[in-house]
């Protein structure tokens, strides 16, 4: 019997502001940390300038998350 809920990987589309988060997730890669494979990163000039409608369009689109960091 599958277990749904210990199979389940969420699918997670992440907004990192260009000069925070994304500097930080470089670093990260280049310190040869790696992160999970379902998420996917979009570098943003700003995290304050993300549309909301971008949101709305990852979700439909079939992302289960949104993560929007600065």
């Amino acid at each position: 019997m599958v277990n749904i809920m210990t199979d389940f990987e969420p699918k997670i589309v992440a907004f990192l502001c260009n000069w925070c988060a994304y500097a930080g997730a470089d670093l990260a890669g280049v310190s040869r940390i790696q992160h999970p494979s379902n998420l996917r990163t979009v570098r943003v000039m700003c995290s304050g300038r993300i549309d909301p409608l971008f949101v709305v369009q990852a979700l439909k689109n079939g992302s289960d998350g949104v993560l929007v960091a600065g």
